[in-house]
């Protein structure tokens, strides 16, 4: 009770305090939640609909990546084999959209792409994501200079699928001349992964094969953006929490008045430590709970956002929630205890004295 008196007595610095600790809090989350999201989506694609990806050898990025879709014949022979699909992704622009993700693959794949309204698409045709779907109002678009008929449109879980375009792989070859980016296949054995592994590999020279963990885990692109974000992450949670720390700090140094005149009027130290504990520990919860919330609406929103075409998405972990609380309450209780003890050590009429001058 006696920390949520003060808190309202200097209402204008509890609200400079609970603005900076939000702002810099949300800033951590959001930072971190949108990067792990663009890594979470791909992963997911990948890994949902196969155990080994077949990639040409050498190549960091898939976008570049030619494999040879006559390949399949061979691996679906394979003693364990269930099933194989290849893909072709790209990007290119799409009638007025800049660039879109288009997804060329195989008629045994195509149940992946939950149909919202149409058909699947046959030669020339194609199918849009609901996210992009909603720019376009005509039967046909314009992708790299050839026309396609739109057969229907599609939802999926994975966010920036629903902002591309899905094509037989026929026509993605034609548009990007070449073969597959990748084949994925899937096994009815667990165990017999590291065989077919085996097998798939010796059957040409120029390609490289994976399990589908070992891909996600290994593929360059995913170290690059989990490396930039956790420079960007780090620097935001430093200065954020550098931030929190020195505005608790001007706070309490602003208030030696006020702690000279309970240490005259008898006081203890102690007494002075646990009201700014408290007043702290409110302020610290209080705005990361509102930070929290505030950043959960955001990223419930950024799916929606048509102009982002559901390329951008994130999500909080549990653990990530928790490390941020821990670290926020440090940084404030730091921030403000180390100068409210060092002045409650001070001779009160030196403290009155100083909050006067």
């Amino acid at each position: 009770m006696i920390a949520l008196k003060a808190l309202s007595k200097n209402r204008l610095k509890s609200f400079l305090i609970f603005l900076s600790i939000t702002v810099a809090v949300m800033a951590i989350f959001l930072i971190s939640a949108i990067s792990g999201g663009i890594i979470g989506m791909y992963s997911k694609m990948i890994k949902t609909d196969g155990d080994i990806i077949i990639t040409q050898k050498g190549i960091s990025d898939t976008f570049f990546s030619n494999v040879d879709i006559a390949l399949m014949d061979k691996i679906d022979k394979i003693e364990n084999v269930s099933s194989s699909y290849a893909m072709i992704v790209g990007a290119s622009p799409i009638g007025h959209i800049p660039i879109a993700a288009i997804y060329g693959t195989t008629q045994n794949h195509f149940s992946h792409y939950k149909l919202s309204s149409g058909v699947y698409p046959k030669e020339k045709e194609v199918i849009l994501g609901e996210n992009l779907s909603k720019q376009f109002k005509t039967k046909s678009i314009a992708i790299a200079n050839k026309n396609f008929e739109i057969s229907g449109t599609y939802s999926s879980e994975i966010g920036f699928e629903e902002g591309g375009v899905v094509m037989n792989i026929a026509d993605a070859g034609t548009l990007f001349n070449r073969s597959a980016s990748f084949i994925l296949v899937s096994s009815n054995s667990p165990n017999a992964i590291d065989e077919i592994v085996k097998k798939i590999s010796a059957m040409h020279s120029e390609i490289e094969v994976k399990t589908t963990q070992n891909f996600v885990k290994e593929y360059n692109q995913f170290k690059i953006i989990e490396n930039s974000s956790f420079v960007i992450s780090f620097l935001a949670f430093a200065m954020g929490l550098m931030g929190i720390a020195s505005v608790m700090s001007m706070i309490v140094n602003s208030r030696k008045e006020e702690f000279g005149i309970m240490r005259a009027l008898g006081k203890s130290r102690f007494f002075i430590i646990k009201n700014i504990f408290f007043e702290t520990l409110v302020l610290s919860v209080v705005s990361y709970g509102v930070a929290l919330v505030l950043s959960l609406a955001v990223l419930a929103l950024i799916p929606h956002i048509e102009m982002l075409q559901g390329y951008v998405n994130g999500s909080l972990s549990a653990s990530l929630a928790l490390y941020v609380l821990a670290s926020t309450i440090i940084m404030a209780l730091l921030g403000s205890l180390i100068p409210a003890w060092i002045a409650s050590k001070t001779d009160p009429i030196l403290l009155i004295n100083q909050g006067c001058a």
